[in-house]
């Protein structure tokens, strides 16, 4: 019986030095001023506020929709009307639930792309989002024309 020679250990590969993104980095529309450190703090404290406010839904939510779930049963005992019923809040909970985790990985990509520098860049075109929209939806991942081709179809 032979013995396997031991591998050599892999070494870790040196990790990449992040550079934190200033805000003199990150694009802007043609015509917009760059953004200033005050800018930018607002937006991310206005992010990690909504984050926060989406994630007590998210979990209140959860709950909800667990109890009507649990209460669903087979349906006997209730007349159509109240299965009915039933059947759209679940549904509808359902929708509003996805539609905030949806929300919620925005929001974490955009803090996330803040952090790396590429914070207004649109996930479709690679153009800049424009500052002005970034301000008033923070979580923005398209661009005017972009967001405006998806709605479309």
């Amino acid at each position: 019986m032979t013995k396997a020679a031991p591998t050599p250990a892999k070494k870790a590969a040196p990790a990449k030095k992040v550079r934190k993104a200033t805000p003199s980095t990150l694009v802007v529309l043609d015509g917009e001023d760059p953004w200033t450190r005050s800018e930018l703090n607002e937006v991310v404290k206005e992010l990690k506020e909504h984050r926060d406010r989406l994630t007590a839904i998210v979990g209140q939510s959860e709950q909800e929709l667990a109890g009507l779930m649990r209460d669903a049963g087979d349906g006997a005992g209730h007349d159509q009307a109240d299965v009915g019923a039933t059947s759209f809040e679940r549904d509808h909970e359902l929708t509003v639930l996805a539609r905030e985790r949806e929300t919620l990985v925005q929001i974490e990509r955009a803090l996330a792309h803040i952090e790396d520098g590429s914070y207004g860049v649109c996930d479709s075109c690679g153009n800049p989002v424009g500052k002005n929209r970034l301000m008033a939806v923070p979580h923005a991942t398209l661009c005017m024309s972009c967001k405006q081709r998806e709605e479309r179809r």
